[in-house]
């Protein structure tokens, strides 16, 4: 019978902190879409800093609420004080077990519980952050490859990489007109003349020993040279 009671309450209460981060992890998700929208200009260090503090800061309340729904369910049944319910709660959900604070026989199996479930909470936060950590540097990156073009914004800095970005894209347009003017046009009959030689070069390669391909390489070099100067 006391199996069946700690059976309970552990599925209980593993199911009410599941529901509590999947809500959690729900809305920090909507929120991550809102703050890396495309329509956002690029963040910056000092704001990629602040939104990850913003974030780190959401998912250490979120672990407090689990920490807490757990300590009030052991300070109805295993401890007279509220103090030591969440000190015993806080240190298994963050697999700490000092073990100066120990549940009730009959309550036992509660603590290795919360330890697991912590120890899956704090990897799946830590794999969201990982996640928007990732999200940041690539757009970072993505933004400063791209051109940019005249937007609203008004600030130095932005009137600044307006200024680099037209001044770069003039030079690369100015280069490619430079490389299309010296260009000559294309020959089909040179083209032509260019296949039959690696082809005759090929049957060659085929049909004499190693230590003569060699020379044949060399005449055939020439070969092309040669109509290639014509």
């Amino acid at each position: 019978m006391t199996f069946v009671r700690q059976a309970g309450a552990a599925a209980l209460l593993v199911a009410l902190t599941l529901c509590l981060q999947c809500a959690g992890m729900a809305a920090l998700i909507a929120w991550a879409r809102t703050s890396l929208k495309p329509e956002v200009h690029r963040l910056g260090p000092f704001r990629s800093a602040l939104l990850m503090v913003r974030f780190i800061t959401a998912f250490i309340v979120l672990h407090l609420l689990e920490i807490l729904l757990w300590a009030e369910f052991y300070s109805w049944f295993c401890f007279l004080s509220r103090e030591s319910a969440f000190y015993f709660s806080a240190s298994s959900y963050a697999t700490v077990g000092y073990g100066d604070v120990v549940l009730p026989q009959m309550w036992r199996t509660l603590g290795p519980m919360e330890s697991i479930i912590g120890v899956l909470m704090c990897g799946l936060s830590a794999s969201f952050l990982f996640a928007i950590v990732s999200r940041l540097v690539e757009r970072e990156a993505r933004i400063s490859d791209s051109p940019i073009t005249d937007t609203k914004d008004a600030s130095p800095g932005s009137r600044i990489r307006q200024s680099i970005s037209r001044s770069s894209n003039t030079n690369f347009e100015t280069r490619k007109e430079e490389l299309s003017a010296k260009r000559t046009p294309f020959d089909k009959s040179k083209s032509a003349s260019f296949r039959q030689i690696d082809k005759d070069y090929r049957k060659q390669c085929g049909r004499i020993r190693p230590e003569h391909r060699q020379e044949v390489t060399k005449q055939s070099t020439n070969r092309v040279v040669s109509q290639a100067s014509r």
